[in-house]
């Protein structure tokens, strides 16, 4: 971050717009009168098109006083002026200037907005305004929780006053947004709160000394409604996240806002949201999670045994953004192995909300800045268009996320790495220590700890080695991981002037930095000279503080060091006394004292006074655990006489009595007895101590376990929920299409039976599908017939039994056919038979539709007859052989010098084929090309010879002519021929005429 003397002392607002944003920005700086001045800049950013010239300069300029210019590399910012991104051009904000640089990212997938607000949170910490107005997508949205992370006030336009309320309403929903507003409201609201918070940084900070009782308050209010306590943030965090809130709701005085608090309790779930903004990011600091990939993660899979499985903690993940990058990156190691490794990730946070985002896996489409494009399409799948992303379920399978407290609900054990970033720098330096004891406890030995970037080990550095101090990545020390159970800390006032034995598992959370006052020092003093030595234990003995010297009663007990029991640390002399008492202790709940008794040390020989005092936990009374404080006060040296009567027994010469002796004997031998079997109960009772120690770690760890089962099958529900809703939603879309086909099917059924025309569909079997009703008139069809063969269905056509053979023919060929056909009560309909293909063209089976054309066929006879009449008047007075033909090459008319000529009639060869008349003379492949080209080509034929070789009547030759006859009432073509030089002896005799005459009859 740059230093607070190089940040400008105006705010510095970013704006971010896409889509619409142009009709936003104009709303936004005509919301500013025009004589008032507004001591801060403001920069704005929107999507513009790479490759074409901005004239937003332009037009901003006409809806504002203050000078607007478009950024240069390198420009400084400037109250009082208006800056525009350029095109094509990604923009930073450092030490107070505008740097460009072009864009990294493909076209398509920039985050302008993003990549601004960042450098802004970054540069200008709380003093950070962002404001995102209409446009697509979700940029701007990390851009802005970044801003609220370092304190900065947050702002966006309304939905429904957004063109386009992609862009809104995505930043609405991380529930960090300050102001809700239309553009034109902004700007007086943006007045009044940096006004206010100017005033609030130039008056003295709020001192929690000043304001302890308020700040309690505060305190008590949020673990009132949200459960959780905040006492132990540092007190400048609180202060700062307190007085943000006081400047958004223009409140001055913290009395007025407690006040307002315990009215108010939407402002204190915003407060604890407030107190809670984490900034987090896919793969923050990337250089961290490159040395994670390259050196803890392949040293964590080479240690593994394949059954066994690698365990992962990330406490305070957020909104799952770094659990989520650290599963990737063994998922990507993963699939390098040849065994199947089991990798599972605990992610935990105080936050529900976050939680539940994250168990979501769905993501803003600005995290492609974030991530690299290979991995971006390997574990994310994109969601509405790539205006969001969500995690692949491979890898949302590896975490499990649950709702914790990191400083008061027990910890997850067995851990290979533990992930724990930006958490502890918001956190008292006592609470500090007991989080990093916590996770001494929870790694394997040899396991990894992963911290942020500003926080460090303290006291803690000698249980870790660095494998990288510049990126907080370390390695506990083999041997230091603690055994002990873990224990609340804070439950007396720390005692002055004495060792702890385990100060790896038991860490002093005082303030015992300072300085110590003269009343302390006398009272430390006094403590050293005339208190008692004295032993604090739970109820297992387990020792938890020593005060004073014990090496008269208590010794090191041999073993692994590490954690220390009273009993097994105690002379054999105390060690019944102080097991008995003990126990009478915890039973009955009360105060135990045990005078004058004997111990034996080295070579001399004590009286020692044992009283045992249960101790409740004053400063925490929510905790259940009891303490008990052991005290060992000297009662005085024994003589020598008296310690060999004690433990030697002479026999006493004077003694002469047999029986006496024998009882003396006996005695001596029945007390040995009895101390060897107490010393075995003692045996016996500790070895029971350490299974129970060990059967309370297993069921922790099987607690452990049935969480981990839990937040399974929690997530497993919330997954079927969610395919549920999917489902409902499916239902939904698929009740509308039934409508719709309903409708459309309604629609096509009334199309068909307004047009009048005939339908009959049927399958590839000739199955009737369906008909319309009109079709009845050509078919004999009822309802019921549906599903029959249209083979099997009488016809009421004249001259046509064809229907199923040339549906077949159809089918198979796919060449639609049409035929003209007579019902039997002589109405004409043109029937077309058709393939019926589907949308994904894939042949289904046939239609066959009527039209009717009887009028049109009337027409056409009566424009036959009139062309016919008008071809009989046109030869009637040609003095050449000419005929008149259609175009199927039969006659219509023909002139009389033709039938005189061919000696024959008009009335024997009308309506016969030209092929088949005057003894079929004209029926040569040379008369059918030319009449073929006449009717086709339009061509015109001059003096064409035909060759006539009649058998016993010699060669003739005849000339023709020929051409096509247009009539402009008609579509039909006509030919006229027209025969020249007919030879004198060209004859034809009448008796093939006659025939001909008598077969047309």
């Amino acid at each position: 971050m740059a230093d607070r003397e190089k940040r400008p002392e105006f705010p510095i607002v970013g704006i971010g717009a896409s889509a619409g944003g142009l009709e936003a920005f104009k709303e936004f700086f005509s919301g500013i009168p025009a004589d008032e001045s507004l001591d801060m800049a403001f920069v704005l950013v929107q999507h513009l098109a790479p490759d074409h010239k901005s004239i937003l300069t332009d037009i901003i300029k006409r809806h504002t006083s203050m000078e607007v210019l478009e950024v240069e590399n390198g420009m400084p910012v400037k109250p009082g002026r208006v800056y525009i991104i350029p095109p094509d051009q990604s923009m930073s904000l450092n030490e107070g200037k505008l740097n460009l640089s072009k864009p990294a990212s493909p076209h398509g997938q920039q985050m302008p907005i993003d990549i601004f607000f960042r450098s802004l949170a970054q540069d200008q910490g709380e003093k950070a305004i962002g404001i995102v107005l209409s446009g697509t997508g979700a940029d701007g949205t990390l851009g802005l929780r970044a801003i609220k992370g370092q304190g900065g006030m947050a702002m966006v336009q309304t939905p429904e006053s957004a063109k386009y309320s992609g862009m809104p309403n995505s930043a609405i929903n991380t529930e960090l947004i300050d102001y809700q507003l239309p553009p034109e409201e902004m700007p007086a609201k943006l007045k009044s709160f940096v006004s206010h918070a100017l005033k609030e940084q130039d008056e003295p900070a709020i001192k929690i000394t000043e304001q302890e009782k308020r700040f309690k308050k505060i305190f008590v209010i949020l673990r009132n409604q949200t459960e959780h306590d905040f006492s132990g943030y540092k007190t400048n965090t609180i202060i700062r996240r307190v007085q943000h809130r006081m400047s958004v709701q223009q409140i001055s005085k913290l009395e007025r806002y407690v006040q307002y608090l315990e009215h108010n309790p939407g402002e204190v779930d915003k407060l604890f949201k407030n107190l809670l903004i984490g900034v987090t990011s896919f793969f923050r600091e990337e250089k961290a999670f490159e040395v994670l990939s390259e050196r803890v993660i392949p040293d964590l899979f080479a240690s593994r045994r394949e059954e066994r499985m690698i365990r992962v903690w990330v406490p305070g993940c957020a909104t799952g953004e770094e659990a989520y990058s650290l599963a990737i990156l063994f998922k990507e190691h993963q699939e390098k192995q040849p065994e199947n490794y089991k990798v599972q990730i605990f992610a935990t946070d105080i936050d529900g909300k976050a939680i539940a985002q994250a168990r979501r896996g769905v993501f803003p489409g600005s995290i492609a800045a974030d991530i690299k494009s290979e991995r971006l399409s390997r574990f994310f799948e994109s969601v509405d268009e790539k205006e969001n992303y969500r995690v692949h379920k491979e890898i949302r399978n590896m975490v499990i996320f649950s709702e914790q407290n990191l400083i008061d609900d027990p910890p997850f054990s067995r851990l290979d790495l533990i992930s724990c970033r930006n958490v502890l720098i918001y956190l008292k330096r006592e609470l500090q220590k007991k989080i990093l004891s916590l996770f001494r406890y929870a790694l394997n030995s040899e396991g990894y700890l992963f911290l942020g970037p500003s926080e460090n080990l303290r006291e803690s550095s000698t249980s870790f080695s660095a494998v990288d101090e510049s990126l907080k990545i370390y390695q506990l020390k083999e041997g230091f991981q603690s055994n002990v159970e873990m224990v609340e800390n804070n439950f007396l006032p720390p005692m002055t002037g004495t060792v702890s034995v385990d100060e790896k598992s038991y860490a002093d959370f005082s303030e015992g930095s300072e300085d110590l006052s003269l009343q302390e020092i006398t009272e430390n003093k006094l403590l050293e000279q005339f208190v008692p030595p004295a032993v604090l234990v739970d109820s297992q003995g387990q020792v938890l503080y020593i005060h004073g010297r014990t090496g008269s009663f208590l010794e090191p007990a041999p073993g692994r060091a590490g954690f220390y029991n009273i009993v097994s640390m105690a002379r054999d002399d105390l060690r019944s006394e102080i097991t008995n008492a003990l126990n009478e202790s915890v039973q009955e709940e009360k105060k135990v004292f045990r005078p004058d008794i004997t111990v034996q040390k080295q070579d001399e020989t004590l009286k020692a006074n044992l009283s045992i005092l249960p101790i409740k936990n004053e400063t925490r009374p929510q905790l259940q655990k009891r303490l008990y404080l052991i005290v060992l006060e000297k009662a005085g040296k024994l003589t020598e006489k008296e310690a060999e009567e004690i433990y030697d027994l002479p026999m006493d010469e004077n003694i002469s009595d047999p029986e006496a002796q024998k009882i003396i004997d006996r005695l001596r031998q029945k007390l040995q007895t009895k101390e060897k079997s107490l010393q075995n109960t003692v045996e016996e009772l500790q070895t029971a101590n350490e299974e129970l120690r060990s059967s309370n770690e297993e069921l922790q760890s099987t607690n452990e376990e049935l969480q981990s089962t839990n937040e399974e099958l929690q997530t497993s529900k919330e997954e079927l929920q969610a395919l549920n809703e999917e489902l409902k939603t499916v239902n939904s879309e698929l009740e509308n299409k039934i409508e719709e086909l309903q409708q459309t099917n309604t629609d096509m059924k009334n199309l068909i039976s307004g047009t009048g025309i005939g339908t009959i569909f049927v399958d590839l079997d000739l199955k009737i599908l369906r008909f319309t009703s009109s079709v009845t008139e050509f078919v004999n069809l009822i309802d019921s017939d549906i599903g029959r063969s249209i083979g099997d269905i009488a016809l009421n056509l004249k001259n046509y039994n064809n229907l199923s053979r040339d549906i077949q023919k159809v089918l198979d060929t796919l060449i639609p056919r049409e035929v003209e056909v007579q019902t039997q009560n002589d109405k004409w309909y043109k029937m077309c038979i058709q393939s019926y293909r589907t949308e994904n063209n894939v042949v289904e089976g046939a239609v066959v539709t009527f039209r009717d054309i009887d009028e049109r066929k009337k027409l056409e006879n009566k424009l036959d007859r009139a062309t016919a009449s008008l071809a009989e008047q046109f030869v009637s007075i040609a003095r050449e052989p000419v005929l008149v033909l259609n175009s199927e090459r039969e006659v219509l008319a023909s002139s009389s010098y033709f039938c005189d000529v061919f000696n024959t009639s008009s009335s024997a060869i009308q309506g016969r084929s030209l092929f088949s008349i005057t003894e079929g003379i004209w029926d040569t492949a040379e008369i059918h090309q030319l009449l073929n080209d006449v009717v086709n080509q339009n061509a015109v034929i001059i003096g064409y010879e035909l060759k006539l070789d009649r058998e016993g009547k010699g060669n003739n030759i005849i000339k023709i002519n020929a051409r096509q006859l247009s009539l402009p009432s008609s579509s039909k073509k006509l030919i006229v021929l027209v025969c020249r030089n007919i030879p004198d002896n060209f004859k034809i005799t009448g008796e093939e005429e006659q025939e001909g005459d008598n077969e047309k009859r």
